[in-house]
């Protein structure tokens, strides 16, 4: 088997790639980074010293970066879902779409999990206030352009879904999104029932106990 993903199940960007592979059943062995498999925390951190995940092996040839994983995986090993779309102004908006859900609702979450494991200088309250305030203004957009849509962009499930799908589910358990929402919290429903997705998040359900602000008992 020539395909080796290196990360976590409890990782978001793992599994934002463990979607796009699952989606296309893309043959691949998982490598789980963790205290149990020490040879394959060596192996990534010799060729990944910046100690991100996750890393694609496919053969001799390294790919980093959960966005370029999925792309090269279209251009190298492809599949009958085409995450991103061969007409360019299709493609320009699934790529944005992707980069809004990384920038504005992923890197949101993260100042509060972050601030709760001690790596910002501030209290854990101003950490998460500071992602609720940044999540509330992610999803008031997000609501507006989801309105109609089952998918974020207008060519059926991409790359933007792959990275909505962690990126909410992690964000609603910082900030619920709210009711006056209707548009997102449908949509974050439909990637919940995705199979893809369904499978990424029953194989971390294990490792919930490892979410600092503890992991609500729902989803």
């Amino acid at each position: 088997m020539s395909l080796a993903l290196y990360g976590h199940p409890f990782s978001s960007y793992t599994q934002k790639v463990l979607i796009a592979l699952y989606e296309n059943g893309t043959p691949f062995e998982f490598r789980c980074i963790g205290p149990d498999t020490p040879q394959h925390a060596a192996e990534w951190l010799r060729r990944w010293p910046l100690r991100k995940f996750p890393m694609l092996l496919d053969g001799d040839r390294q790919v980093v970066e959960s966005s370029v994983i999925i792309e090269y995986l279209q251009v190298a090993h492809p599949g009958p879902v085409v995450m991103v779309p061969a007409e360019p102004m299709a493609a320009l908006q699934v790529r944005f779409l992707d980069r809004y859900f990384d920038l504005h609702v992923m890197d949101a979450m993260q100042v509060a999990v972050d601030t709760a494991l001690g790596r910002y200088p501030m209290q854990r309250d101003e950490g998460v206030a500071i992602a609720r305030e940044r999540l509330e203004r992610a999803y008031a957009w997000l609501d507006g352009h989801l309105a109609g849509r089952t998918w974020a962009a207008d060519d059926g499930f991409t790359l933007a879904d792959c990275a909505a799908a962690p990126s909410l589910f992690y964000a609603d358990w910082i900030y619920r999104i709210p009711d006056h929402y209707p548009a997102l919290r449908a949509y974050r429903s439909r990637l919940l029932a995705r199979p893809s997705f369904a499978r990424a998040v029953d194989e971390a359900r294990p490792f919930r106990p490892l979410f600092p602000l503890g992991a609500p008992d729902r989803d």
